[in-house]
């Protein structure tokens, strides 16, 4: 028998884990919610054709495609076989795969909107927190299965949800203790630089070019441009506006100066702007960053697009997002405007982990040990635990009759910061013995004054 495994970039969570991530989720939900968003959830797996064609070409190749099931069946099984047939002959199969994990939830909230869009009160603000899959190669910060957390608006076109986007981000982070800065930057600049480069066709080749400029460099994009079709002149064009510097201002009036005359760049100008101008008043304005060499290389964003890095660790991105106006006409349903965000919650974690930002009180679930001295001692310890438990405090007793030593290692190995002690002599006086283990103080408590005890 084969040693068990995990799939190659899932993994598993402890008790410890699984509180510090819950600790994560509570914090962006109730930012959320602060700002008037309402839950949804959507299925794990979206029709295949729901997903193609949506992310780009290198999006779609990190699609998980689920086989087809009901093999049971004799047709469907025919039907499969001969679907594999033709996929190692070199021919792909819808008769083989018709559903996919889901890659983002985005797209499957445009899905919902589309199906939905009739009963529902715009503008629509929802979040969502669940997992999606990509089938992309694991390294650190990077998972084929993790959790986002998204929050979206549809049916409106006002900045001002822009604005209100950049402040969730930063409430939330500040609320977890993580020093961060927004990145933002415009579709629009990006495809002013496309027609003054040669024209709009060149968008998707320039903005996914661009996008790997922090993971390979100047020189390895120069070539892609290169084998891309543009010219030295162009390259030369781009260069000089991925090496933009300065304060905000300072990088607008040098975008202006370099592409000023593009109606399109103008456009993208006006809207950051009036984001940071929005941030001032706040005192935020300063974890607002413009960063022309910032693209998201999915194609469906058409407006400002946003970035979060954490500050001081050689995590990339953190959080995502942008404007895209034409997503619901991607399912037939057009002119419904959109913009979201997204949180990785799974890279959040690490940071949070090597910075030792989550509070240590987190990992303390259990606050009352009760002692098992007996079958009589035990009967009795349970009547007090269940009415500590009904005054929320969170307390376990130990299974079986130990020695103390190994109730108290118990205890000690789960963090359980009180243990209580009923033995015969305290059940005579109907009263237990309560210890601290941080501080080994010991207080003795009569049953009636127990349940009033501040833990």
């Amino acid at each position: 028998m084969s040693k068990p495994s995990l799939p190659q970039g899932t993994r598993d969570f402890n008790a410890a884990t699984v509180q510090k991530r819950q600790y994560i989720f509570q914090t962006i939900k109730s930012v959320f919610e602060l700002y008037g968003f309402q839950a949804l959830e959507t299925p794990a797996m979206e029709n295949l054709e729901t997903l193609m064609g949506k992310y780009g070409e290198e999006g779609d190749k990190l699609i998980f495609k689920i086989l087809n099931n009901g093999l049971e069946l004799p047709q469907k099984k025919q039907q499969t076989l001969e679907g594999v047939e033709k996929l190692f002959a070199g021919k792909s199969s819808t008769e083989l795969t018709e559903r996919a994990l889901r890659y983002d939830l985005t797209i499957p909230f445009a899905r919902y909107v589309a199906m939905n869009h009739g009963s529902l009160t715009f503008p629509f603000k929802r979040y969502q927190i669940q997992p999606v899959w990509r089938a992309d190669r694991p390294q650190k910060g990077r998972y084929r299965e993790f959790y986002q957390c998204d929050a979206d608006v549809v049916g409106s076109d006002s900045l001002l949800n822009e604005v209100d986007l950049m402040s969730v981000y930063l409430k939330a982070f500040e609320h977890l203790k993580l020093p961060v800065e927004v990145k933002m930057n415009n579709r629009k600049i990006l495809l002013g630089l496309a027609q003054f480069c040669g024209g709009e066709e060149k968008l998707i080749d320039l903005t996914i070019a661009i996008d790997k400029l922090d993971k390979i460099g100047w020189e390895k994009v120069q070539e892609e441009l290169k084998s891309k079709g543009f010219s030295d002149t162009q390259q030369k064009i781009i260069q000089q506006y991925l090496n933009i510097t300065g304060s905000n201002e300072e990088k607008i009036a040098q975008l202006k100066n370099l592409l000023g005359d593009n109606a399109s760049v103008l456009k993208g100008i006006e809207e950051l702007t009036y984001v940071l101008q929005y941030h001032q008043t706040s005192g935020r304005s300063k974890q607002l960053v413009a960063d022309f060499t910032l693209a998201r290389g999915l194609n469906y964003y058409t407006g400002l697009i946003f970035e979060v890095k954490a500050l001081n660790t050689d995590m990339g991105s953190i959080g995502g997002g942008g404007r895209y106006n034409d997503l619901t006409s991607l399912f037939g349903v057009p002119n419904i405007p959109g913009v979201g965000i997204s949180f990785g919650v799974d890279r959040i974690y690490d940071v949070m982990e090597e910075k030792n930002l989550f509070p240590p009180s987190i990992e303390q679930t259990t606050q009352v040990l009760f002692f098992n001295l007996g079958e009589e001692e035990a009967q009795a310890a349970y009547e007090q635990m269940t009415l500590l438990r009904n005054k929320k405090i969170a307390c376990e007793i130990y299974p079986e009759k130990s020695k103390f030593d190994k109730q108290f290692k118990y205890a000690e190995k789960k963090g359980i910061p009180n243990v209580i002690i009923i033995g015969t002599e305290e059940l005579g006086k109907k009263e237990c013995n309560l210890k601290n283990i941080n501080t080994g103080i010991q207080t003795t408590i009569p049953f009636a004054e127990l349940v009033n005890y501040k833990f």
